[in-house]
C-alpha cells in the first residue's frame, strides 16, 4: 500500500508538474504558515547559500529553491524521521539539497550562509502542551529558545546576510530585542491575520546582519474572506503548487 502511494506520487508530479511532498501518516504536518513564509522569502528573490532550520518535510526550503535557481539549499533537522522525508522530497522533486542531521544549536560552519530561513517552534511555555513527541518538538520554543537560536543564526550568517522566519506575533517585541542583542536588525515585517477583523496570528520577519536600516512594514496579509481563503492566499497556494501524500517511507 505504501509503495503504491509512492509510485502514484511520482507519477502525479511528472504529469501535473506540482511539488510532491511526502509526510508522515501520523504526527506533525505542515500548515499554511509554511506556505505563507515561502511566499515572503520568495519575494526577496534570494540567491546564494541558504540554510533551512527545522526543515520538517522540507516544504519551505524546497519551494524557495525550486523558484530561485541561484539558491544553494541546505537543511538542518534533528528529528530523524523528518530528515528521511525531506531527503526523499528533494529527490522526487529533483532539487539539490544538502541535509544536516542534528541540533541547530550545536551546528558549526566556517563558510557562512547568505540566507538562513526557518519556521521554528514558537509556542511559548504557557501554551497548551501536546503529548505527541514529534508535535512537541516541532511546535514549542523550549526546544529552540529565542536567545540561543538568534545567537547561532548571527554566528552562521555572512556580513549583511539575511535571516527570514515566522513567529508568534504576541512575542514580536521580544524578537526585536533578542535580534538587536546579536546585531541582527529587523528590516521588514508582515503580519498575517486570519480575517480582516481579527488580531494577527503570525508575523513574518526579515532581519539582516550588521545593518542599520529602518524597518518597513508590509500591508497585512489577510488569510480568509468569510469561510474561504482570500484571493491573496489562493494566489500563494496556486504558485506553491504543492501536493501532499501521507505515508510511511
Amino acid at each position: 500500500m505504501q509503495r503504491g502511494r509512492l509510485l502514484l506520487g511520482a507519477y502525479y508530479i511528472r504529469m501535473c508538474r506540482q511539488m510532491l511532498l511526502y509526510q508522515p501518516d501520523s504526527g506533525y504536518c505542515y500548515n499554511s504558515d509554511s506556505v505563507f513564509l515561502y511566499d515572503f522569502i520568495d519575494s526577496l528573490h534570494p540567491s546564494g547559500r541558504m540554510l533551512d532550520v527545522g526543515t520538517g518535510c522540507g516544504i519551505v526550503g524546497l519551494l524557495v529553491a525550486r523558484d530561485n535557481p541561484k539558491v544553494r539549499l541546505e537543511g538542518m533537522e534533528k528529528q530523524p524521521v523528518f530528515v528521511q522525508y525531506a531527503t526523499k522530497n528533494a529527490e522526487v522533486n529533483k532539487i539539490a539539497y544538502l541535509m544536516h542531521e542534528g541540533d541547530f544549536l550545536d551546528y558549526e560552519d566556517e563558510a557562512g550562509f547568505d540566507y538562513i530561513v526557518s519556521n521554528p517552534p514558537f509556542y511559548h511555555e504557557g501554551a497548551a502542551r501536546s503529548d505527541d513527541a514529534m508535535r512537541h518538538t516541532a511546535r514549542y520554543n523550549i526546544h529552540l529558545p529565542v536567545d540561543r537560536f538568534f545567537k547561532k543564526v548571527a554566528d552562521l550568517l555572512r556580513p549583511k546576510g539575511h535571516f527570514v522566519f515566522c513567529y508568534d506575533p504576541q512575542q514580536f517585541a521580544i524578537l526585536c530585542s533578542a535580534l538587536e542583542a546579536v546585531n541582527l536588525r529587523v528590516v521588514e515585517v508582515q503580519f498575517v491575520h486570519p480575517k480582516i477583523d481579527r488580531p494577527a496570528s503570525l508575523v513574518m520577519v526579515h532581519a539582516r546582519k550588521n545593518m542599520r536600516s529602518l524597518m518597513k512594514t508590509r500591508p497585512p496579509f489577510i488569510a480568509f474572506e468569510g469561510e474561504a481563503f482570500s484571493d491573496r492566499a489562493q494566489s500563494v497556494y496556486a504558485r506553491a503548487r504543492t501536493h501532499s501524500i501521507k505515508c510511511r517511507l
